[in-house]
């Protein structure tokens, strides 16, 4: 279950409740928080992706502004999950169909000004969360990867001017790549299916707050966010990850640390990425069983409860590059949380979920593809 109280903003006290025991201690805390309100509930879609979509509309006619995939799984507050726009794996019929329930919504709701809707895609199939007639956080992101002022023109849309009154441009030209376009005037409507990448991704303060668990969930903790631009996604997120202060290492000994339901292809082919870029693996017995059946080496250790010499004594001896580390039910959390701190005050790179451990993996390997260069926004 997906529980919170009502008529409080950025998930505030919101949580991902997996057995009875969560759910009576929630229930117990969230009557501070919700005092005589109702707590809701809702069915958690474990495992998906979600989606932000940002749309101006006049009553009449809707422009989509931006789809953007979160990299994070659905579960992970918004806020505080890094996305790219456009998005960057999923299919052209999930796309399609997601411009058709967004122009749909805009009509049958009567806005007029900006809009932003939340979907999750499972399977296959397209659950919608939820639809805000307003402008989102996810504004200026989309105006700047754009370059269309999607404020501004929603502001004269609620003065009364028609959709039609700004120009689109239409698609861009095949072998368009940044900055080989002049400027484009700010105040028409831009095809956001765009032949290169923007990732968003956020800035955390845990560093300010000793003590503090790094754990992403739904519950929103971000402080700030930085953008990454580039023709390919993973550079794009590479790019992001260093805005964000996040140094991702070239080499060294990375330790994987997987809950069950991550255990996937997905993380062998994270795995595999980083054996090819020569680093060593460090993995918990149950990780480091899964990558050798899948033809993945690794080296087991010991987790931070299971005595002896732990991982968390190999980080401290500044042994370990990168972590990433999922895990699921509140005994798993709390068994690593002692890891994720070492982690945050040695400054070392770390990842809490599997999607984003996967695009960081990719991200280092993209490196190979030549030098990171500065390049004007303006073209």
């Amino acid at each position: 279950l997906v529980i919170r109280p009502s008529y409080v903003l950025g998930g505030r006290a919101m949580e991902i409740v997996r057995d009875m025991a969560q759910l009576e201690r929630y229930i117990a805390e969230a009557v501070v928080v919700s005092g005589d309100s109702p707590v809701l509930l809702d069915s958690y879609l474990s495992g998906a992706i979600e989606m932000d979509v940002d749309a101006l509309c006049d009553g009449k006619d809707v422009h989509i502004a931006g789809i953007m995939q979160h990299i994070e799984e659905a579960g992970v507050h918004s806020g505080d999950s890094a996305c790219s726009l456009p998005p960057y794996s999923l299919p052209d019929d999930i796309i399609a169909e997601v411009h058709s329930q967004t122009k749909a919504l805009a009509l049958a709701l009567n806005v007029v000004g900006l809009m932003n809707i939340q979907f999750a895609v499972k399977d296959g199939q397209i659950y919608l969360i939820e639809v805000n007639p307003r402008a989102s956080r996810t504004v200026p992101f989309v105006a700047k990867s754009t370059d269309s002022a999607i404020a501004s023109i929603a502001a004269r849309l609620m003065a009364g001017e028609p959709l039609s009154n700004f120009k689109h441009r239409g698609p861009y030209p095949a072998d368009a790549k940044p900055g080989t376009l002049p400027m484009a005037d700010q105040m028409t409507l831009a095809d956001p299916d765009m032949p290169w990448f923007s990732v968003k991704e956020a800035v955390m303060p845990f560093a300010r707050f000793p003590g503090v668990d790094t754990l992403l969930g739904p519950e929103m903790r971000s402080t700030g966010e930085v953008m990454g631009w580039d023709v390919s996604f993973h550079r794009a997120f590479l790019k992001a990850q260093m805005g964000a202060g996040q140094d991702l290492p070239s080499g060294g000994t990375a330790f994987l640390s997987i809950k069950e339901a991550d255990k996937s292809p997905m993380l062998v082919e994270a795995a595999k990425a980083l054996k090819d870029l020569g680093f060593d693996i460090l993995a918990t017995r149950g990780t480091a069983a899964f990558l050798a059946q899948n033809g993945v080496e690794s080296d087991a250790v010991n987790k931070a409860y299971e005595g002896g010499r732990t991982i968390v004594d190999i980080m401290k001896d500044g042994l370990v590059q990168l972590v990433m580390n999922t895990t699921d039910g509140s005994q798993a959390v709390e068994d690593s949380r002692s890891m994720r701190n070492v982690a945050l005050m040695d400054k070392i790179p770390y990842f809490t979920t599997l999607a984003a451990s996967h695009a960081a993996a990719f991200a280092i390997k993209a490196r190979e593809e030549g030098d990171l260069k500065v390049r004007p926004l303006q073209g």
